[in-house]
């Protein structure tokens, strides 16, 4: 099982976004900017252009909602997607608040926050789903 899949599976803790039969929305626990969340179908499969077509298309339907309540939440100029792949071998989605190019470097050194931080976050979006 990949870290993915034990969250889904509710053995690894997490803040969750949002759930649906075939993907699990979370919040990115070393996240580029506040709101920075990971959407993962719930099938494992390592490259997300690996994805069965079906999971193609829900993938973006599951995650605008969540994209529209990240941007109401933190004001940003967009909300970038980004599928990098490398760290986990687990087809996932990075739903990240931008004003610049730049706030999208993985390089960049990860924002530190504390639980009631990330819980204040995790309610922020969820109230504007």
């Amino acid at each position: 099982m990949t870290i993915f899949s034990k969250i889904i599976a509710g053995e690894i803790p997490s803040y969750k976004i949002a759930e649906s039969d075939l993907f699990y929305a979370f919040l990115d626990i070393a996240p580029l900017q506040k709101g920075h969340t990971l959407v993962v179908p719930k099938i494992e499969v390592d490259k997300v252009f690996d994805l069965p077509l079906f999971y193609m298309s829900e993938l973006l339907v599951f995650a605008q909602p969540i994209a529209k309540a990240i941007e109401k939440s933190f004001p940003c100029n967009r909300i970038s997607m980004v599928t990098v792949g490398l760290e986990v071998p687990h087809a996932h989605l990075h739903l990240i608040p931008i004003h610049q190019a730049k706030d999208i470097d993985f390089a960049q050194p990860k924002l530190i926050f504390s639980v009631e931080e990330f819980k204040a976050i995790q309610a922020s979006i969820i109230q504007h789903l």
